[in-house]
């Protein structure tokens, strides 16, 4: 909730904050709009950037904090499932700290396109 106040969102003023529990520790991240509206990052993406920038390679938690309590978008969703197994678990608050969703990645992506979509396959007989 703390790191959400350093949002930069002049245009649609819906300040969010995100921490990620990692393998290397906790990193966060904000939202950062942009007056070209799809160069805007959301703060998911934010805090997953600033992690696998540290090195971390495993998403454990995440928690997300809006005015309120709304879920990862549907591109963060894919973005945090990269680094995230199906049972990590995703919470989000609302700026009174109540908890509105506490689901895993497996529910809020339920078929997501992951890295072993890309591993070769045995053909089959």
């Amino acid at each position: 909730m703390e790191v959400r106040q350093r949002a930069y969102a002049p245009y649609s003023h819906f300040l969010v904050g995100a921490a990620l529990l990692t393998d290397l520790g906790v990193f966060t991240g904000v939202n950062v709009e942009n007056a070209s509206y799809g160069l805007t990052i959301c703060a998911e993406r934010s805090a997953m950037v600033a992690a696998v920038s540290a090195g971390a390679r495993e998403i454990r938690a995440v928690a997300v904090s809006s005015s309120i309590g709304v879920s990862p978008c549907g591109a963060c969703r894919q973005c945090l499932r990269e680094f995230a197994r199906d049972e990590c678990p995703v919470t989000c608050v609302d700026e009174h700290g109540e908890v509105t969703i506490r689901t895993t990645m497996r529910e809020l992506l339920p078929f997501a396109f992951t890295p072993s979509h890309l591993q070769p396959q045995a053909p089959s007989s």
